[in-house]
């Protein structure tokens, strides 16, 4: 069976009881609890409560502006040029992106991750070349103990939706790292550093190829920022980051 056949199965299923699942669990919104036409879907008050980027923003970083700084870089990008390529946010991190976050992570609303890669997906500039989307990984206990990686979800229906070729194990996370909140710039490097690898059998994969890398939310960056930097030293090309959620304020 080829994996063309297999997808069409496992959708035939999919679509065969989502009526049943609906029947018996009724779609709710994850913010509020309202009704809502499908599962992961929001009701329009909580739709109306995401606050989308947009224009003017910064060149490099795609951080909001004043209208005045417009299509210049943001003092941080020029203080300090960022190792990425550009930044696709799809909501700015607020309380109804946080349950968002929270609903997926720990109330296992798997179904939000779609709803959060067509947001991203929105976000991200159009490509000639489909480019690898490569999940900010987790340690593998830190897996074990949720059951999934939250980014893995989200790059897999990025590239469901066309956006790009998965590689989920294209990183990998081979030390724990405690909690970076609290911590000045300088220790969340410290921390950070060696943590994180290109998986061995996927450099060659890597080699060359546009990344982008995905998050569901971009606080301080510094776990990005190493992530950036080990694909680069590792023969990468352009390496964007798209997460669902970003924090402003946060260094990049």
């Amino acid at each position: 069976m080829t994996s063309g056949t297999i997808h069409s199965v496992v959708r035939d299923l999919r679509d065969g009881v989502a009526p049943v699942l609906d029947f018996v669990y009724p779609p709710r919104c994850p913010v509020c609890g309202a009704a809502t036409l499908d599962q992961g879907g929001l009701c329009a008050q909580c739709w109306g409560g995401l606050e989308i980027p947009g224009e003017p923003a910064c060149a490099r970083c795609q951080a909001p502006l004043s209208g005045a700084e417009g299509g210049a870089d943001c003092q941080t990008c020029c203080q300090t040029p960022p190792l990425h390529d550009g930044i696709a946010a799809a909501t700015i991190y607020n309380d109804i992106s946080r349950q968002l976050v929270l609903a997926l992570k720990h109330g296992r609303r798997m179904a939000l991750a779609k709803v959060m890669a067509r947001l991203i997906g929105a976000r991200l500039p159009v490509d000639a070349d489909m480019p690898l989307l490569i999940p900010v990984p987790l340690h593998r206990w830190r897996i074990w103990k949720r059951g999934f990686n939250q980014a893995a979800l989200i790059a897999t229906e990025l590239a469901r939706a066309g956006k790009g070729e998965v590689l989920v194990d294209g990183l990998e996370r081979v030390r724990q790292t405690p909690s970076l909140g609290g911590m000045g710039a300088a220790e969340r490097d410290a921390t950070l550093s060696g943590a994180i690898r290109i998986g061995r059998r996927n450099r060659a994969r890597i080699a060359g190829r546009a990344v982008v890398l995905v998050d569901d939310v971009l606080t301080s960056g510094a776990t990005s920022r190493e992530c950036v930097r080990v694909l680069k030293e590792g023969g990468a090309g352009p390496v964007r980051i798209a997460c669902f959620a970003r924090v402003l304020g946060g260094r990049d």
